[in-house]
């Protein structure tokens, strides 16, 4: 897939993947989703999905590290800020977008612009939560957690 198929499938996505509705209890679906789906892999990764305000799902699956659990902090933190999935920011900065991390722009301590996560928009709310995977390389990060959101069967369209 070239690079810019890749940055038009991820527009798509940030205007397709819009919810119904989303609770604690869709949270804990979706987080068990990812979850179950990157055992079956063998996948080691730290599955979360959040609020801004706090943890509604984390599971750190055989293999993990607490590094991943450091960037799933850092994408879900980027994710919400800019209320976009940190796949699509990683490719619109690789096709010419502006370098996230220049002086007096993002921290990197606190942001990663790295796929694998996705913001949780619900329709006439807009975003309420961000579900991430930290573990595998980005763009397979980002399609795990966009395979757990689709099969939620809440989307709009």
């Amino acid at each position: 897939m070239t690079d810019q198929t890749r940055l038009a499938q991820l527009e798509k996505e940030h205007v397709e993947l819009v919810l119904r509705r989303f609770d604690r209890a869709d949270a804990w679906q979706l987080g068990r989703s990812i979850a179950e789906r990157a055992l079956a892999q063998g996948a080691p990764v730290a599955v979360d999905v959040r609020t801004a305000s706090g943890i509604l799902f984390h599971a750190s699956l055989p293999g993990a590290t607490a590094d991943n659990d450091a960037w799933v902090q850092k994408k879900a933190a980027t994710a919400l800020r800019f209320e976009t999935s940190t796949a699509l920011l990683e490719a619109r900065v690789a096709s010419g977008g502006r370098d996230m991390f220049e002086p007096g722009w993002l921290d990197a301590v606190t942001y990663a612009v790295a796929g694998g996560a996705v913001p949780i928009r619900v329709e006439g709310v807009g975003v309420v939560a961000v579900a991430t995977v930290s573990g595998l390389p980005s763009a397979d990060d980002h399609d795990l957690v966009v395979e757990g959101i689709t099969a939620l069967e809440l989307l709009v369209g």
